[in-house]
């Protein structure tokens, strides 16, 4: 049950652990495509810009998605684009399994922190790889490698 003690636990997930757990996942796309040679503008939430640093861009409302963008892949192969779609995902999951080593190890305590974090990026991945085009009609990961198969084609910005 939902009570007022949850509320901090819920602004700490809303506005710290979800936007991290978003960065993660761009930067698991951004990586991918720079080792194909692309260049990369990746931005973690929608509105306004607040800043940027280098290709990266955070926007006034900083806990509600993210997105990277890639162009001039010098290795352009249908499993490039691929892997960089998945990218996503993968560092995501990455992440959870060094959380869990850490934990299992003794170096990291068993927190709530820790379980929140691990429970986002697994609804990250989640729905990151099912294939659906949301209302203005960019593709999921899952769509994305679903198009690049199929058609051949990047569906840039990533999700």
């Amino acid at each position: 049950m939902f009570t007022l003690n949850d509320i901090p636990m819920f602004l700490v997930n809303f506005f710290i652990i979800l936007p991290i757990v978003t960065l993660v996942h761009e930067a698991g796309h951004v990586l991918i495509a720079r080792l194909f040679g692309g260049k990369v503008k990746f931005c973690i939430g929608t509105g306004r810009t607040l800043f940027q640093i280098a290709s990266l861009e955070v926007r006034r409302k900083y806990f509600m998605e993210g997105w990277c963008q890639y162009e001039k892949l010098t290795y352009n192969k249908t499993w490039a684009h691929v892997a960089i779609y998945l990218g996503g995902s993968l560092f995501n999951l990455i992440v959870i399994l060094i959380i869990n080593y850490l934990i299992t190890s003794n170096m990291i305590p068993v927190t709530l922190f820790f379980y929140q974090f691990t429970y986002f990026s697994i609804y990250f991945i989640f729905f990151s790889l099912m294939p659906f085009r949301n209302d203005d009609g960019r593709p999921s990961d899952g769509m994305a490698v679903f198009d690049v198969l199929r058609y051949g084609k990047s569906a840039d910005p990533i999700d």
